[in-house]
């Protein structure tokens, strides 16, 4: 009977191998499309078992990467952490030399690419590409040759918890597969904007990876909202160039890896393009923007500040979800065949990268690290910033549908209709930015050690501190903030303070006991934006430091009165000022509180500590040194 079953078996095969000798190039790039690169029915994903209608479960999807690890001594699986809710986050290593040690490949010169799947769950083209892509790799051996130079992390479910509220009916823009997972994780927060802050515990084990591997290259694939086109996958870098991203890195993205992947990705027939926004929605003839940049609470601001290169993939939500997961599985093959032939190319650019920035204290020529940029179209105004911009806008010609208008009364407005018809529209493409915000590199940061949700975090970001063992007395940078008010609505379940910023110099005693962040680092980038006030994603700007700025001693009337009568007597200047405040605000006028209040902060009983930043800049070689001398 066993001999019969395989006789059985072999003969399907031989038929199935006859069937495909058999097809023409076009039938075998169709049938490649449709089960993978030609694997068997054993090892189809469940997309390609269910022809593109379904995803696969987070059950699913671990036994495929169990067996996966089972069946090659190439491939390894673990979790790399729990989710909130307490289910493993899988990680795929894999490695043709059977090595799995960070270092030791590290040391060997080999490549370290991370692929990143379902930060948002809903978006699962990317997961069933990767684990095609492992398969093609160690089963069928088709993609071996990639690994030569090359060692591939793959996170398949980022998002555990949100890739388990698994529904038809969680993207509305979206075309398939039938069921997905949800946006945002267990807790309701989006990880997407979590890269810096790292409020939640899937994050926090993704820094984790992301310290102990120390990835060449990152993708991060997702799924588009946004506009109807006739692109497949948008793709975006940090790219600007001595801006917000090392010249070294930016120029390997832009003149090493696109120059080689695009014209392959258009050779297998799909149409490709850079993220970007439409001046008018309505009318794509008057102008399209790119990326501009990036903030760190993003996966691809993030990685440009910490060196290294990554690529934003968004497959069109609303081409078939057969064609997303094969754009986005011919995308990262191509960039994979380029980093795998020439490996050096990218570690020098990284080593190079790094080495400026620990020399530069992360500042570009001029000294200064960048915090913020704009479009230069929508510049307005620059605070302590550069002029430079990265390029012109270019004449292009968009590939989109034919647009219509119609009068919505239910919502009040025109809504935009497609027509599905491809419409190729002359346009113009700008990608320009301009500083919007930068400052001068410190030599160090201090702090007290009472704030340890800023040393957690900068060992969470593989940040470089340590303690001060002697007490110093240095000058440094004070910073204070005014005109402090807080948003009416959370953001990421936090409601964000904004404020003006004042600094001044002051000598002061640093206790022994305070910690140092030294710029002279690689990760002084990511430092500057943790810990400077007006940085968008700093810790102050998501509210982490909202005690400073709370009111906890008080003035009683029946003792201060007497004190105010006494100032105003004192102070000519005091009482023409409480007067115009008077005749100026009528809350302030009708609150006998607030009068009070407006004596008692100018007297000598007020905190001194009210509205001021507890980490200090250092400034000057001479006081870091000072500083830092053990003696």
């Amino acid at each position: 009977m066993r001999w019969a079953v395989m006789v059985v078996v072999l003969g399907c095969l031989c038929t199935q191998v006859l069937a495909l000798a058999s097809e023409t190039p076009a039938q075998q790039d169709n049938n490649t499309a449709k089960h993978g690169s030609h694997a068997s029915d054993l090892w189809q994903t469940t997309a390609e078992a269910t022809d593109y209608a379904e995803t696969s479960t987070y059950d699913a999807c671990m036994a495929y990467c169990q067996r996966l690890a089972r069946s090659s001594d190439w491939v390894r699986m673990e979790p790399f952490g729990r989710s909130a809710a307490g289910k493993p986050m899988p990680l795929l290593i894999v490695s043709r030399s059977g090595e799995f040690r960070p270092r030791s490949l590290q040391r060997k010169g080999k490549v370290v690419v991370l692929l990143q799947n379902c930060i948002h769950a809903g978006e699962c083209a990317g997961k069933e590409a990767s684990l095609a892509l492992v398969r093609d790799m160690v089963v069928t051996k088709e993609k071996s040759v990639l690994l030569d130079n090359v060692v591939l992390l793959v996170m398949p479910i980022f998002n555990v918890d949100g890739h388990e509220r698994m529904g038809e009916h969680h993207r509305v823009n979206q075309q398939g597969p039938n069921t997905m997972g949800w946006r945002v994780t267990g807790n309701n927060l989006n990880l997407n904007r979590d890269y810096l802050k790292a409020d939640t515990v899937e994050m926090r084990e993704w820094l984790g990876v992301w310290d102990t591997w120390k990835p060449h290259l990152f993708f991060d694939n997702h799924t588009t909202n946004g506009s109807d086109h006739q692109y497949q996958l948008l793709y975006a870098s940090a790219t600007h160039g001595g801006i917000d991203t090392d010249p070294a890195i930016a120029s390997w993205v832009t003149d090493v890896l696109y120059p080689f992947v695009l014209p392959r990705m258009e050779a297998d027939g799909h149409t490709v393009m850079p993220y970007f926004g439409l001046n008018d929605r309505f009318d794509p003839g008057k102008g399209v923007r790119g990326s501009q940049s990036f903030s760190p609470r993003f996966s691809t601001g993030y990685s440009g500040l910490c060196n290294r290169p990554s690529i934003l993939m968004e497959a069109h939500a609303l081409k078939p979800f057969r064609q997303r997961v094969r754009s986005t599985y011919d995308f990262m093959v191509h960039a994979l065949e380029q980093v795998n032939a020439n490996p050096g190319q990218l570690l020098d650019a990284i080593a190079e990268a790094d080495q400026r920035t620990t020399d530069r204290r992360g500042a570009g020529k001029d000294g200064r690290i960048v915090l913020g940029m704009e479009g230069a179209k929508e510049h307005a105004s620059s605070r302590g910033s550069s002029s430079r911009e990265s390029s012109s806008p270019a004449p292009f010609v968009f590939k989109g549908y034919g647009v219509t208008r119609r009068s919505s009364d239910l919502l009040g407005t025109e809504v935009l209709e497609y027509t599905k018809q491809p419409v190729d529209y002359p346009s113009r493409y700008e990608d320009a930015v301009t500083v919007s915000l930068s400052v001068e590199a410190p030599y160090a940061y201090v702090f007290p050690p009472q704030w340890r949700i800023v040393a957690d975090r900068l060992v969470w970001h593989g940040v470089k501190f340590h303690r001060l063992i002697l007490p110093k007395r240095i000058s440094v940078e004070v910073t204070r903030f005014e005109d402090v008010t807080f948003a009416e609505r959370p953001y990421e379940g936090h409601h964000r303070p904004s404020y003006t910023v004042q600094r001044s110099v002051e000598v002061r005693d640093i206790p022994a006991g305070w910690l140092i962040v030294p710029m002279d680092q690689p990760a002084a980038k990511i430092a500057a934006h943790i810990l400077e006030p007006e940085a968008g994603d700093s810790l102050v700007a998501w509210g982490y430091f909202n005690a400073i700025f709370e009111q906890k001693e008080y003035a009683e009337s029946y003792i201060f009165e007497s004190m105010a009568r006494q100032m105003v007597d004192d102070d000519p200047s005091l009482k023409v000022e409480f007067e115009r405040r008077l005749q100026e605000d009528e809350s302030f006028a009708n609150s006998s509180w607030q009068r009070l209040n407006f004596f008692y902060k100018r007297s000598k009983y007020w905190d001194a500590a009210h509205n001021r930043y507890p980490i200090m800049r250092v400034m000057g070689e001479h006081a870091y040194k000072t500083l830092t001398e053990q003696r």
